[in-house]
């Protein structure tokens, strides 16, 4: 890994929750639109995480993956997973997924008239992607586009580079669509670089707006079956990382419930 250039230390957000040790610490889709725009407005740069289930298979056995999210600005629950986890403490949460703010984020960057950039997927869904939104969002000041090559190191030398032309650009807001673990990587070393510049994980968000990619129907978005449906259209790449998901799942609720079990009983106040 290159030394980055700051260790400028990041605003602090109190946690809502913790799911298996990692604190969420924005709870629906509107306050983190608001973070974004806030932190931005001030000079302040940020790293935004969104934990899925994928996310905490990894961050059991990757030392690193659990480094960058200790040091993540911000939080968001991805998943009706993680939803749920929260609700059995008794904490409300939003699933707001890379997916789910790319748009709002864009229009919220229009009107707040804060450039962006987009890294990551490919080149001609970067360029599809940045003529539609162009196309209905007015005002979206689009400063910069990269797809790096395959095999990118996120920690590189060259994705220092590809952050200092982002950079370089004017742009304030990336979004970085390089998949887990590469996108968290990228933007926790960036940040440190870059401190004025927000550096957000999509996913596959840039290919469901360039059409490269099909997102699972409202309807299963909204009744938390995302996960069935992608597993139904790629069952050969995704069944042994929902296998692995479905056995930390369990883990974690079995742990909550032990939890629970031994928590001595709170004595009633009688009157």
């Amino acid at each position: 890994m290159v030394p980055v250039m700051s260790e400028k230390v990041r605003p602090q957000v109190a946690a809502k929750v913790e799911i298996d040790g990692q604190p969420i610490n924005l709870a629906t889709l509107g306050e983190t639109i608001e973070a974004v725009v806030t932190s931005l407005k001030a000079g302040r740069g940020f790293s935004l995480f969104t934990l899925n289930m994928d996310h905490l298979v990894k961050l059991r056995s990757e030392s690193a993956f659990r480094e960058a999210y200790s040091r993540a600005t911000f939080v968001t629950a991805d998943g009706a997973p993680v939803v749920w986890l929260a609700r059995r403490q008794g904490v409300a949460l939003e699933r707001t997924t890379g997916a789910d703010l790319f748009v709002p984020l864009c229009e919220a960057a229009a009107r707040a008239q804060i450039p962006v950039a987009f890294f990551g997927a490919s080149q001609s869904s970067l360029e599809a992607a940045a003529a539609r939104l162009r196309e209905t969002i007015p005002g979206l000041d689009i400063r910069y586009v990269e797809a790096p090559a395959q095999g990118f190191d996120p920690t590189s030398s060259a994705a220092c580079e590809a952050a200092d032309r982002i950079a370089a650009s004017g742009a304030r807001l990336c979004f970085v669509a390089l998949g887990a673990p590469k996108q968290e990587y990228f933007s926790d070393v960036m940040l440190r670089r870059h401190p004025g510049i927000g550096f957000l994980g999509v996913g596959a968000a840039i290919d469901f707006v360039s059409g490269e990619q099909v997102r699972a129907p409202a309807l299963f978005q909204r009744t938390g079956l995302e996960w069935f449906w992608r597993l139904a259209t790629n069952p050969r790449r995704m069944f042994t990382r929902y296998a692995r998901c479905a056995l930390t799942l369990a883990s974690i609720a079995l742990q909550d419930l032990r939890r629970r079990q031994a928590a001595p009983a709170v004595p009633s106040v009688n009157g």
